[in-house]
């Protein structure tokens, strides 16, 4: 997420309830306010199933069975689910919920909301985003709820156990379409409910019926839209946030005389070029060439753009979309283990010219009548990433490549990369349902993308890439559990989408987070990455949220 200089605040973002500065006191009227790179008008959605959702939907209000904690190597955590195993076959999981959980409506949760939630899914294909592929989900009692999948899929275990909300079966029973509700009321049974909500900003408040004795301490937390994502330093700097996640040029010495601020670094998402790449399901434009996404690739100079752009907190990124330390193990061929660092101009000539883009007098490309001219999105405000942008823009004319950078609001840009309605778009990737790239990968199959024109699933294959040869080797790594057959068909995986490159890397980009300690203490640290502190991590957030504490 990308932000920077100084403006102002969205009018409803500047106060908190009744227009009382946020913040301060006893855990009885506490509050705190988070900027999570909203710029504009707030569109309300709670459905936890559809791509748009508000960030809270997922750790604030619903919870999963698990919990996983990328910032450290911990085993995941218990949360609605307390115990699980598989069949020997990976077909069928065994499922014990908790105890003592109640809905934030009072009423008792059970194993049969578990089961229900995957049969909602089962039965409607738009919500089931990660495409798991389930024969059955039913409640043997009230503590245990027993999957039963077509194939074996021990992989989906991080999907089904740390990344699927559970929802109430006697709310959603009672929904006619979930694929179309923004579920305006929803009950969840999270540390926070939904208090009020405004296009500019929403306040959730303490669930007095969390399980977790003691959590949240923290009464009220408030979520505010900025005018430009540029008005990040001023709220910050101005005690009007709490909790932000931006990028902030000069950062070490914007907070040096600031005694209440403090930041981490946990860079952990692969910036990338999203590009439209799937002419057969209904993307336009020059980018649907795997050449000219080959030749984009070796024309970036991302050592250059680190220094312009990313501070110098970027790190190397990979082509196989892995993060090179964490993931070496991973990589097949050690070939792929990291991008260029320099610009390869001369082989990104090479690759237009025999895919036959011809260089005009204007020193830009065509081909049958058709101009290498291509638009990139990025969000309003979002200043590494316009920076980018603009670094790219006289990269890529070196090769003949016409870039046209254009900066729209965060619902506008995320619409656009969910209905495939784009070129090219900056964003990241990384972070999936565990750290095995099974989730990584899912990314690119088929079954997680759609027609342009129609959202395309939470996993995100927002490029429209489809490739056979990426289906088969994805759901052969589903249907084992032995770490060195996965790896055999990850190794197919990186292949082709090295080779395709739907997403282009650029590096592995800083994930800055600021906190303010005047109204509340108690956050991670770089010695202590309790969880990610990102304020858009879904789950994370729940976590963090849970574990602070009223300033004294």
């Amino acid at each position: 997420m990308a932000a920077a200089a100084a403006l102002t605040l969205a009018a409803a973002g500047c106060s908190g309830d009744g227009g009382k500065p946020a913040g301060g006191g006893n855990a009885g009227n506490s509050s705190i306010t988070i900027f999570n790179g909203s710029t504009g008008t707030i569109v309300e959605q709670w459905n936890p199933f559809l791509p748009n959702f508000l960030q809270p939907t997922e750790g604030l209000i619903y919870e999963a069975l698990y919990w996983y904690n990328f910032a450290s190597d911990a085993d995941p955590q218990p949360m609605l689910g307390t115990a699980y195993s598989w069949d020997t076959a990976g077909k069928v999981l065994t499922i014990t919920t908790r105890d003592g959980v109640k809905w934030s409506d009072g009423q008792p949760f059970t194993a049969k909301d578990v089961a229900y939630t995957f049969d909602l899914l089962r039965r409607t294909p738009a919500l089931n985003a990660t495409g798991l592929k389930l024969a059955s989900s039913v409640a043997k009692d009230d503590k245990t709820a027993v999957l039963t999948f077509e194939k074996p899929s021990f992989t989906d275990e991080a999907s089904v156990l740390g990344n699927t909300p559970i929802v109430p079966q006697h709310v959603w029973e009672k929904i006619t379409d979930p694929t179309k509700s923004i579920n305006p009321n929803p009950v969840g049974t999270g540390p926070y409910k939904l208090k009020t909500f405004a296009a500019q900003s929403y306040v959730m408040e303490k669930n007095a019926n969390y399980w977790q004795p003691g959590k949240p301490q923290i009464q009220n937390v408030r979520y505010i839209a900025l005018a430009t994502a540029d008005a990040a330093t001023a709220a910050l700097t101005g005690g009007q946030v709490d909790w932000m996640s931006s990028f902030l040029p000069g950062l070490d010495q914007l907070l040096k005389n600031q005694k209440n601020l403090t930041y981490v670094n946990t860079p952990a998402l692969t910036t990338s070029i999203f590009t439209c790449a799937g002419a057969e399901l209904g993307c336009k434009g020059p980018q649907t060439d795997p050449a000219v996404r080959q030749a984009l690739y070796y024309a970036l100079n991302r050592d250059q753009l680190n220094k312009l752009a990313g501070g110098g907190f970027a790190s190397t990124a990979s082509p196989t979309m892995l993060l090179p330390e964490r993931d070496k193990d991973w990589i097949a061929d050690q070939a792929n283990l990291t991008v260029p660092g320099t610009a390869d101009v001369a082989k990104a000539n090479q690759i237009l010219d025999a895919a036959g883009w011809v260089k005009g007098s204007d020193g830009i490309r065509a081909k049958g009548g058709e101009k290498l001219s291509l638009t990139i999105q990025t969000v309003t405000g979002w200043s590494d990433y316009i920076s980018l942008n603009d670094a790219m823009t006289q990269e890529f004319k070196e090769v003949g490549v016409e870039l046209k950078p254009t900066q729209l609001s965060w619902q506008e840009w995320n619409t656009n990369q969910v209905q495939g309605k784009y070129q090219l778009s900056l964003d990241s990737i990384g972070l999936g349902a565990s750290t095995n790239p099974y989730a990584t990968y899912l990314r690119y199959t088929s079954t997680t993308t759609a027609k342009a024109g129609t959202a395309a699933g939470l996993s995100g294959n927002y490029a429209r890439y489809a490739n056979d040869k990426v289906d088969a080797a994805v759901a052969a790594a589903a249907a084992t559990n032995d770490e060195a057959a996965q790896k055999q068909q990850y190794a197919i995986i990186q292949q082709e989408i090295v080779k395709d490159l739907p997403y282009i890397p650029i590096y592995v980009n800083s994930l800055l987070t600021e906190f303010s300690t005047a109204n509340a203490t108690g956050w991670p640290t770089n010695d202590n990455k309790y969880a990610l502190p990102a304020t858009w991590k879904n789950w994370d957030n729940g976590i963090v949220l849970s574990t602070i504490k009223p300033a004294k």
